[in-house]
């Protein structure tokens, strides 16, 4: 993400690798070609990149950008064997993959507890979480972000929502997301997919305990809520039950993870934007805005075309697998003067980082939340926080999912 990169040279050939190295690394340069270049571009795997902010924001909001997961998953791997994988079968049953009418029904069973109050009233709760996590560490003078307070928060506040008991917590603490890498678009090797299985079906025996928990011991927490549809018979099945519990636990802390963890990067890349959230807080949340736009958690989100349908000049096909680049769009200059400069005062600012139209993500508030509360301590707890590594962190091997494995942090 060095601002200074330059692009790659005209007459090169543009290629998409999303898990070069290089590209995890800094995707931007690429991005830039692509839109000044080919803001509708097709991959040799028959994928269609769109890159500009108006482009993107069209596809996320017109119904004739649909989802269709079977049939990415049969583009992606050469047939539909995969579907029988039980990472993949389950994600089938989330609401993240299906169009209305299902996707309508599952999403309004969750709603209610994202609601601009509910998150708002969550605020102590969670400002409280920072500091305890913050008192674990700060007398040693060092930790690594990721492990100790990125990673630590959004767990909790997760489990808290879900109602998984304190004592129960410890796994969900130490686990990786590797079952993101599902959303790439380009196919897992069999190893990745042995884990992912083995996490997906490790996670269906703990939330299946969790609801017969939850039958016997109801309590004001989303997991209750969701059997109680279950038991309603018409509203959930008991495969969407444990599948969008799964996908709430990883969704709900995984893009909070990388925002704290790539925003506080990009503010020790800037060093003179860490100074002006120091001398003045009130900046914060809208530093997590222009963080979000600068360097988004989530890097793309598909779609495919439900009919002919005209992006960047160019006419898609129907049935045409679409890839919104939202860290690209995010980056316009079309959209916003200077893009590649962090602005932590910058006006107006929409970043397309939590997706749009009806797949907007339910927990947006919830992740800038948490975000402000944890800038907001570091500032005023460790004013003198300084990453030694920030010139060459550790990135993690997903381009959909964009985020550190590690980030080492030490004060006085």
């Amino acid at each position: 993400m060095n601002d200074m990169t330059p692009p790659a040279q005209a007459g090169e050939p543009l290629e998409f690798n999303p898990l070069d190295p290089a590209f995890i690394a800094d995707p931007y340069p690429l991005y830039r070609r692509l839109r000044e270049t080919s803001p509708a571009f097709r991959t040799p795997q028959g994928l269609w990149l769109i890159t500009r902010y108006e482009d993107v924001a069209f596809a996320l909001r017109d119904r004739r950008f649909g989802k269709d997961f079977a049939g990415n998953i049969e583009r992606r791997y050469g047939d539909t064997s995969r579907m029988s994988e039980p990472a993949i079968a389950s994600l089938s049953h989330t609401m993240l993959v299906l169009d209305p009418p299902d996707h309508t029904r599952l999403r309004g069973l969750v709603t209610k507890a994202f609601t601009a109050r509910r998150v708002a009233d969550m605020r102590p709760r969670i400002k409280a979480l920072v500091d305890e996590q913050l008192d674990r560490v700060i007398d040693k003078g060092e930790m690594d972000v990721m492990r100790d307070l990125a990673h630590r928060l959004p767990v909790i506040v997760i489990c808290d929502m879900l109602g998984i008991p304190e004592d129960q917590r410890a796994p969900f603490l130490a686990a990786s997301n590797v079952n993101g890498r599902i959303l790439e678009p380009v196919p897992m090797t069999r190893e990745e997919m042995d884990l992912a299985n083995q996490n997906t079906l490790m996670a269906s025996v703990y939330f299946r305990h969790l609801c017969e928990l939850r039958r016997r011991e109801p309590r004001d927490d989303l997991t209750t809520e969701l059997v109680r549809a279950e038991e309603a018979g018409d509203k959930l099945s008991a495969e969407e039950l444990e599948a969008n519990m799964a996908l709430l636990f990883g969704a709900g802390h995984e893009t909070t993870t990388n925002l704290i963890g790539n925003g506080l990067l990009a503010l020790h890349r800037h060093p003179d934007q860490w100074e002006k959230i120091k001398a003045d807080p009130s900046l914060i949340p809208n530093a997590v805005e222009e963080l979000l736009r600068y360097d988004s958690s989530v890097q793309l989100t598909g779609r495919v075309t439900s009919t002919e349908v005209e992006v960047g000049g160019i006419t898609l096909p129907a049935k045409s697998s679409v890839v919104a680049l939202l860290g690209a769009a995010n980056r316009d200059p079309a959209q916003y003067p200077d893009p590649d400069r962090l602005d932590i005062g910058r006006e107006h600012i929409r970043p397309l980082s939590f997706g749009g139209g009806i797949h907007h993500c339910l927990g947006a508030q919830l992740a800038r939340l948490e975000a402000e509360l944890v800038f907001t301590a570091l500032v005023e707890r460790l004013p003198t926080l300084s990453l030694p590594e920030k010139d060459a962190p550790a990135w993690r091997r997903s381009f959909t999912l964009r985020g550190l494995s590690r980030l080492p942090a030490v004060w006085h």
